[in-house]
């Protein structure tokens, strides 16, 4: 299990997990939490998702990973088609394929050269990466997220 804390789907998850370690108070508590922000969290999906539903996306970070991130993109309707690390360990793929959709490009500290490549093959709506790649993509017309230092 690996929690975490983007997107309402994993946040609900991550709250159950850390709950099950405790006893029925705790559990009942959480619950008590999700209902609350529950349709805060569903009005917020209602007025992005029409827009982004079937949108892809493409992501390469560093420290932050790609498998923390997945859901919140996949609550708003957007399909991840390619992710990677810059800076990987074994375990980093192992904990991220099973958040993947199945032939979902998974790559390894890729080149700008690469990475530019593979964003021209799969075309994606949106890439999600650090400030190196930003200004390639923006001048590109590809719309760009910073996930670094959140600009």
């Amino acid at each position: 299990w690996s929690s975490t804390f983007f997107g309402p789907t994993k946040i609900e998850e991550s709250l159950r997990a850390i709950a099950e370690r405790f006893d029925d108070k705790i559990k009942k508590n959480v619950e008590k939490v999700i209902k609350k922000y529950r349709k805060e969290m569903d009005e917020v999906i209602a007025e992005y998702k029409p827009r982004l539903d079937g949108k892809t996306a493409m992501l390469f970070v560093g420290g932050l990973r790609p498998r923390h991130t997945i859901g919140a993109y996949e609550d708003l309707g957007i399909q991840i088609t390619g992710a990677g690390y810059e800076f990987a360990h074994q375990d980093d793929y192992d904990r991220t394929a099973p958040e993947m959709a199945k032939g979902t490009l998974i790559y390894d500290d890729v080149s700008e050269f690469e990475l530019e490549k593979f964003v021209e093959e799969f075309k994606p709506d949106l890439v999600g990466s650090g400030i190196k790649e930003k200004y390639v993509f923006q001048k590109a017309g590809i719309p760009f997220r910073q996930m670094h230092s959140w600009d």
